[in-house]
């Protein structure tokens, strides 16, 4: 018989396995940084900064304010325990991950094989001199590379095509990310950045499939075929045979979770046998709208009743709660949403909007209050101005006054 979950504790063992309620009173380092990192697999890049970059908030999410020059240490140079690949988007990845995209990056390398005008097919010998440029010189970022191929002469010479074909040769895993630079991504050869153990390492499309499911349910703790798939964008056939060896082997648990099935009947699941099982989750925090926790908009609705949509490239007369909206989560519901914008200049955390979810408690105004608090002394800001724009401006900004 299928054991059933009801979907209060299916929130809980999401949230714990994704780290949240395990906050110490001690200053996070390194050693928190790493493991947290290592328990939800991935950070997500996005370049969006009127805030603060994706990959920076889930720590702070979880572990509260830390030094983010620990996180860039472990994201650069030669002993960075992350690296970068196409995952779930652009992401920052422990180490041992990127083995586990061999396939993937071999499909990228047939597919420009196979397409005879693709821009690879017509530009290798600039790809060609992109990689002699790095083994010259050691890992470049691009903007370095264009100032030298604007001292060339030939059709290929560009910020561009320069730009485009270190991308192909990401994509193909035959240049990786050394760490970035004011954002901008270094490009270095693998042999150059790479421990010699990792290099060796090939892994068959199928046990890759099997390991990245594996991951995927662990900071899951409890999801659908579908979460565990998207988690590292796998196509559903090889998840769902990944699915049933992880079965089969006792690791995945099937469930049935009330309301995950189609018109609010209960829908298979299955629970990682690691999984915690928290009696109760107390977090305060603001999530990006770029977090593991809320980024499959669909996961979102069913886990929290939360229908989010990041507005940023919606036009302004269109937006119903603003411009950089990051979903507010108290204890283990999301219980609103705030519209931040980091006016690094003044000074000030600028407070755009802020709304309450029509079940938010009496407290969220205070609580969220202690939140921003302590979000702009994390970003060395000494002001939070609040636009009474939204159900929950009056009573935030009555919290901060």
């Amino acid at each position: 018989m299928v054991q059933s979950v009801s979907p209060a504790l299916a929130r809980r063992v999401a949230l714990g396995a994704q780290g949240f309620g395990r906050r110490s009173a001690a200053l996070p380092g390194i050693r928190q940084l790493d493991a947290l990192v290592n328990r939800i697999e991935l950070l997500q890049i996005d370049s969006v900064n009127v805030f603060e970059r994706s990959h920076y908030l889930p720590a702070f999410s979880r572990l509260g304010g830390y030094d983010k020059a620990q996180l860039d240490r472990l994201t650069s140079g030669r002993e960075a325990r992350f690296t970068e690949y196409w995952a779930h988007e652009a992401s920052f990845l422990p180490l041992d991950t990127w083995p586990l995209f061999g396939w993937r990056m071999q499909h990228y390398r047939d597919l420009a094989a196979g397409t005879p005008d693709s821009w690879a097919a017509g530009n290798r010998p600039m790809l060609d001199w992109l990689l002699a440029e790095l083994a010259e010189k050691g890992p470049l970022p691009a903007s370095a590379i264009e100032h030298d191929a604007n001292k060339r002469s030939g059709p290929w010479w560009g910020w561009s095509d320069v730009k485009t074909g270190l991308e192909v040769l990401f994509r193909w895993g035959d240049v990786v990310s050394a760490g970035r630079q004011r954002f901008e991504r270094v490009y270095g050869l693998p042999e150059q950045v790479f421990p010699t153990e990792l290099l060796g390492r090939q892994v068959s499309k199928g046990d890759a499939h099997r390991e990245l499911i594996s991951r995927s349910a662990r900071a899951h703790g409890i999801g659908t075929a579908k979460d565990f798939a998207d988690y590292f964008r796998l196509k559903s056939t090889p998840a769902a045979a990944a699915i049933r060896e992880l079965e089969d082997a006792g690791e995945l648990i099937p469930v049935e979770v009330a309301g995950w099935g189609r018109g609010g009947t209960a829908g298979a699941a299955w629970l990682h046998r690691d999984a915690r099982l928290p009696r109760r989750v107390d977090a305060a925090a603001v999530l990006s709208p770029f977090d593991p926790v809320v980024w499959e908009r669909a996961r979102a609705l069913r886990l929290f009743d939360f229908h989010y949509r990041i507005e940023i490239y919606t036009p302004q007369p269109r937006r119903v709660f603003g411009y950089y909206v990051l979903p507010v989560l108290l204890g283990d519901t999301i219980v609103g949403r705030v519209d931040l914008k980091n006016d690094r200049q003044s000074g000030v955390l600028r407070v755009q909007a802020a709304w309450a979810e029509p079940d938010a408690p009496a407290d969220t105004a205070g609580r969220l209050a202690a939140v921003l608090r302590e979000t702009a002394a994390w970003q060395g800001l000494d002001e939070i101005a609040v636009v009474r724009r939204g159900t929950l401006a009056a009573g935030l900004a009555a919290e901060l006054n």
